[in-house]
């Protein structure tokens, strides 16, 4: 091919020219990315300011570890409804012991239940973090007058995978997060990405559930899935793009031959 090219360029350098031209416009043709396939919020122009978006409170699910705390006007009153362990620890310096007082998480099992002090099992799996509050409040303010009440769960987390700068997964301090943020985590899309059909693979009550979100338009901050839940999975599929570059090495061959042909029909056709 090499020799093919060589003589073309020096006994026909025109046909050259509009050759190396015609190949140049098929490969822009082909390469060329649309605005509308990477830019986020197309249509957010169209979407009234101030007007409510979804609100949403995670649920709390099997295997989540949750943290409760109660207190009390009266801290000892408080003591027998939380899950504590001392710690002792040996300072070399001082020669002393010292404690310190550590609270323990609750596991909630297959079955949504947990067993809480006094109160024994508690079936709180299906309910959010304010349902389960309630029900947490109802049953201890049988025992202690305006119990305060501090839940939290502790591993809440999500995976990023795909096409995104650092996949991986996420703890998430808070328990609630969106989905611009976990992408924000991961260092936002690569340009590869396929911004309008996100998957987000959730389970809930058992059941996984497989969902497509476009965030290249704005509306979709209404949809379901603007917040994550624990333990959701997040799959950027890479675009046409990225797909034949991954076709490149393995048909380098087939390339050149074809680039081969085009060039001998050129000088044919030419001559």
């Amino acid at each position: 091919m090499l020799s093919q090219i060589t003589t073309l360029m020096k006994y026909k350098p025109s046909i050259f020219i509009k050759t190396t031209c015609l190949l140049s416009l098929v490969f822009l043709l082909f390469s060329c990315a649309s605005r509308k396939d990477i830019v986020y919020y197309q249509n957010i122009d169209t979407i009234k300011a101030g007007q409510n978006t979804n609100s949403y409170e995670v649920k709390i699910q099997p295997d989540d570890l949750l943290m409760i705390i109660v207190s009390a006007e009266d801290p000892e009153i408080a003591l027998p409804f939380n899950l504590t362990t001392v710690a002792t620890q040996n300072n070399s310096n001082l020669q002393a012991a010292t404690s310190q007082v550590l609270i323990q998480s609750y596991l909630v099992d297959k079955n949504g239940n947990i067993e809480f002090p006094v109160l024994g099992k508690l079936q709180i799996g299906g309910l959010t973090r304010t349902e389960a509050l309630q029900l947490l409040k109802d049953k201890i303010g049988v025992y202690i007058k305006n119990p305060i009440i501090n839940m939290r769960i502790m591993n809440f987390k999500i995976s990023m995978q795909g096409e995104v700068n650092i996949p991986g997964t996420y703890t998430v301090t808070s328990e609630r997060v969106t989905l611009i943020e976990a992408l924000s985590m991961a260092k936002d899309m690569t340009i590869y990405g396929k911004r309008d059909n996100i998957l987000v693979i959730r389970e809930a009550n058992g059941i996984k559930s497989y969902n497509r979100v476009d965030i290249t338009k704005a509306d979709f901050i209404n949809s379901p899935f603007y917040y994550l839940a624990q333990n959701d999975v997040v799959y950027i599929e890479p675009n046409r793009t990225k797909v034949n570059a991954s076709a490149v090495g393995p048909n380098t061959s087939v390339i050149i031959s074809a680039i081969s042909i085009l060039i001998s029909l050129s000088v044919l056709i030419f001559k």
